[in-house]
């Protein structure tokens, strides 16, 4: 599967050669794709090359092939078959593509799904240290996400169970640095702790408030607490 990242750049690529011969430059990748620096664009590359989607040409500059597209650009061009819908309404965060040497049947999914990475444990209880790199991605349905980044925590604790949060959850998190009074953010405290709480802000002091008699509410001044993310959905197993 292809991260939508990575399938932006792809799609980009392959246009550019049909239409001039000549792929993009690194400095137009990056403003095509969103990224601050090349060494991101050079990450991008790798996964498609690792993938098969493209391969660089040796003693070329800029010199890049297109392999093979996504499953359902594939369609598209080469079969008598409904349409994929277009890089518009691709799946926010993951585009699956065809990686065997085999022929594939194109598979239904009305709901798509996508790929989110998983941030790690957040305490919902006793804060812990703040998470920052992926430890590893997770498939979440397309209709539980709103506009913007997403990013999944799984839950330590039971601070928020009365909100129907238990330990073991896993919470998907809209990426934002602002949120409303009485929202569930994911809140780093002294740029050392990371947790999910109700946040209330009254003048200069901003509360986080757990969802648990149990536990205290937190009093913070403003510069002290970071909004990193805003709830939007949760998954459990059973």
């Amino acid at each position: 599967m292809l991260t939508k990242k990575q399938y932006d750049l792809l799609l980009l690529i392959d246009k550019r050669i049909r239409d001039t011969g000549v792929p993009p430059s690194f400095e137009e990748m990056k403003e095509a794709v969103g990224l601050k620096s090349k060494s991101g664009i050079h990450r991008l590359i790798s996964g498609l090359e690792e993938r098969g989607f493209i391969r660089r040409l040796p003693h070329r500059a800029r010199a890049l092939e297109v392999l093979k597209m996504p499953e359902n650009i594939e369609r598209v061009r080469t079969q008598a078959a409904p349409p994929a819908p277009p890089p518009s309404q691709a799946p926010a965060n993951v585009i699956r593509g065809s990686f065997g040497s085999k022929p594939t049947h194109a598979v239904s999914t009305p709901d798509h799904a996508v790929e989110l990475p998983m941030l790690g444990r957040i305490a919902a209880g006793t804060p812990i240290e703040a998470i920052s790199d992926p430890s590893s991605y997770i498939d979440v349905p397309l209709g539980l996400l709103g506009t913007g980044e997403h990013y999944c925590l799984e839950i330590d604790g039971d601070s928020m169970i009365d909100a129907g949060i238990l330990d073991g959850d896993t919470v998907i998190i809209q990426k934002t640095d602002r949120a409303d009074n009485g929202a569930i953010v994911v809140a780093l405290v002294d740029n050392e702790e990371a947790t999910l709480k109700y946040l209330h802000k009254k003048g200069d002091k901003v509360a986080l408030e757990p969802a648990n008699k149990a536990y205290e509410t937190r009093i913070f001044g403003p510069d002290r607490v970071r909004v990193q993310g805003r709830l939007v959905g949760l998954l459990r197993k059973y």
